[in-house]
């Protein structure tokens, strides 16, 4: 029974946060406890730039940081791929010569013995990648087998088929891009006026997103994040926007002007904004993070789990197929040289070293563009200070194993804290 001679005006006791504290702690609890993993990596990516401006002046430049950018987008694109997988707990170790077949067929179609028009044969490409992804998870799912060892299958025949594709051409192992639209996919640029629309489109409309998705959950009564937290974001968002656009609408050449934004990343754009938007606001993408979480539990709320499953294999080897175009026309070329290998360990490196996880049933497309950018910084800033291809796989290697250590901690705080 309370005091009748209490005074209801008395101050409220101090182990009762005010509601500002409450979501303070709130929201650092769900940092580190595994509903985001992004803090800690976006505070490791903030060190590497740091590290690599203090040890190389040319690492802030204006042509370096888009070189870095460009750089970083395979790295970002095969991450994206590889995340469909492993939110279902599956892998796509191809995926790497996937990318490279790609890559060979729009550059031999558009060459000057096939005249093929650009408009056929970059989406003939992305189809027969596409198409790949279906036939491997066709097979994972007929005849219950790990996508490991068909992958590693096709991871091999992919590799034959690349080979015998190059060098049937007759041109000593390589075919160089020799057409405008492909060459432009990474060489071109918006003009500086349409990196400022370009930007502030996309600024604008996450930001209205944002907003929009957090009244939504509020109405809705399933409470969300507190709006200062979202908020911050969109100012983060508007300042790292401005600061882009002053980089890439800076004169990146010493005797001609070279501005504006590189075209691969409004691609890359493009097809992040796409991912997400299947994972979050279609039926697709929650069954894809149902199956993921609980296979069983999904099939028995009626779930199509290999319908879905088919599904994610085919969107791996769509945005495979799409970084393969870049790759050509990155390099300017296609080789029998291309590191298939090398590529599909750094697509699970993008995925993983972002946030995703590797039991499945958590992850982001925002987590490979993390990661790719963290690869392509440790990539770009290591050749800088002229590094050993040695040292560069080592650091990758540990930033990857810390990775996986903070995901099985968080996992592990997660499931404690239930």
């Amino acid at each position: 029974m309370s005091d009748p001679h209490q005074d209801e005006t008395a101050p409220v006791s101090s182990t009762h946060s005010a509601p500002g504290t409450r979501d303070v702690i709130d929201q650092m609890k769900r940092l580190w406890s595994g509903d985001s993993g992004m803090l800690p990596i976006l505070i490791g990516l903030f060190a590497l730039v740091i590290f690599f401006a203090v040890r190389s002046s040319a690492f802030l430049s204006a042509q370096n940081i888009t070189n870095l950018f460009v750089q970083s987008t395979i790295y970002i694109l095969l991450g994206m791929a590889e995340i469909w997988l492993l939110l279902l707990g599956d892998i796509d170790l191809s995926i790497g010569y996937s990318t490279g077949l790609s890559a060979a067929i729009a550059t031999i179609l558009v060459s000057s013995n096939y005249h093929w028009s650009w408009f056929l044969a970059l989406p003939l490409a992305l189809v027969v990648t596409t198409v790949t992804g279906a036939l491997i998870g066709g097979l994972v799912i007929r005849f219950r087998l790990p996508s490991f060892i068909v992958t590693l299958a096709f991871y091999l025949g992919l590799e034959g088929v690349l080979l015998y594709v190059i060098n049937s051409q007759g041109t000593g192992g390589s075919v160089p891009v020799q057409e405008k639209v492909l060459n432009n996919l990474v060489n071109g640029n918006l003009t500086p006026l349409a990196t400022w629309i370009f930007t502030v489109v996309v600024v604008a409309l996450t930001a209205f997103l944002m907003l929009r998705s957090d009244r939504l959950r509020r109405v809705s009564g399933l409470g969300g994040r507190p709006v200062w937290v979202t908020l911050f974001k969109i100012v983060l968002l508007g300042a790292a926007g401005v600061v882009m656009v002053v980089v890439f609408n800076t004169n990146r050449s010493s005797f001609a002007q070279l501005k504006g934004m590189p075209f691969a990343i409004p691609i890359d754009i493009a097809i992040l904004a796409g991912g997400t938007f299947i994972l979050t606001k279609t039926k697709a993408g929650r069954y894809i993070y149902a199956i993921g979480g609980n296979t069983e539990a999904a099939r028995r709320a009626g779930i199509n789990v290999n319908r879905y499953r088919l599904l994610a294999f085919m969107l791996a080897g769509f945005t495979a197929g799409v970084a393969g175009l870049l790759y050509a026309s990155r390099l300017g070329g296609i080789s029998t040289g291309i590191e298939g290998g090398t590529y599909v360990l750094y697509a699970v490196a993008a995925a993983v070293i972002g946030g995703a996880s590797l039991y499945g049933g958590r992850g982001k497309m925002i987590h490979a563009v993390i990661g790719g950018l963290i690869i392509g910084t440790i990539d770009n800033g290591m050749s800088l200070i002229n590094m050993s291809a040695a040292t560069q796989f080592i650091v990758t290697a540990f930033v990857l194993l810390a990775a996986v250590v903070v995901d099985s901690l968080a996992r592990s705080g997660s499931s404690s804290s239930r």
